[in-house]
């Protein structure tokens, strides 16, 4: 008796989907149309589709999340408690009192000589000049494709229209300082209001010295919320970076690892 081979299973000898397509043979495809593309090649990107809002350009996105952060973590000025400041991150700013619905809405500011809440009832659903009867110090904008010409004074006002961001800020309000960081360029620009309107400042550096607060911004390179890439975060007057409060954990960890290591040479348990 003599014995054969197993019998192939029917996907070796059987035609399959691609040999007996559903179209007519007289009405073909073309090879894409029958090995279509997957989604993630065909379907819009994060890119195609920014979180911005067409009708309101600038709304955040993720570094529009994460920069005013650490802004915020390293705005440390020794002359200004926290308590005597104030920090706004994408909050509306009203600035005219004879038209009260008007308002812009910086991605960050500073407010210098306010008093910050000390009950969450009280913390602002907004920063209303009239109300507070100061001003920002200063305004940080991030650069968005989107915003970008607005952001750099270079839209004209529209009639019966609010004014510009930049009008509002040069010449309703006259904050002292407008900052503007563009990621895509990885450029700062300062401008600084000099009597009636802004001068941009040279920065060879990409670092400008606040003498009022005895603190510098600039551009870092390095990892925030485990991201690496080039931020703007406060300095200090001898050129060091303000920790952040991770940072800050994570150095007197390690000190307290070479303290332990020391007394361990020396023969001391210092875990007892």
């Amino acid at each position: 008796m003599y014995q054969t081979d197993p019998p192939r299973p029917p996907s070796e000898v059987l035609p399959t989907m691609y040999d007996l397509p559903s179209e007519d043979p007289q009405d073909q495809d073309t090879p894409e149309q029958i090995h279509p593309r997957p989604p993630w090649e065909t379907m819009p990107t994060m890119y195609d589709l920014p979180s911005e809002d067409p009708e309101e350009p600038g709304l955040p996105d993720e570094f529009h999340d994460f920069q005013p952060q650490l802004l915020r973590e390293t705005c440390k000025p020794l002359n200004y408690p926290t308590g005597q400041m104030f920090i706004g991150t994408d909050l509306n700013l009203y600035y005219d009192a004879r038209n009260r619905l008007w308002h812009k809405r910086p991605d960050w500011f500073l407010v210098l000589g306010v008093s910050r809440a000390q009950q969450q009832q009280d913390m602002r659903l907004s920063y209303v000049v009239w109300q507070e009867g100061i001003a920002p110090f200063l305004v940080v904008e991030l650069l968005s494709p989107g915003t970008e010409a607005e952001d750099l004074g270079q839209t004209l006002r529209d009639a019966n229209k609010p004014p510009t961001k930049w009008q509002v800020y040069e010449q309703n309000l006259r904050i002292p300082y407008y900052i503007v960081f563009d990621r895509y360029q990885n450029q700062l620009r300062v401008f600084q209001l000099t009597a009636t309107q802004y001068e941009a400042v040279a920065l060879p550096e990409q670092k400008f010295w606040f003498e009022e607060l005895q603190l510098g911004l600039g551009v870092w390179q390095g990892r925030y919320q485990q991201t690496a890439g080039l931020w703007l975060r406060w300095y200090d007057a001898i050129g060091n970076w303000i920790l952040t409060p991770e940072e800050r954990a994570e150095q007197e960890h390690q000190r307290a690892e070479r303290l332990a290591q020391r007394l361990r040479s020396l023969g001391v348990d210092p875990d007892k």
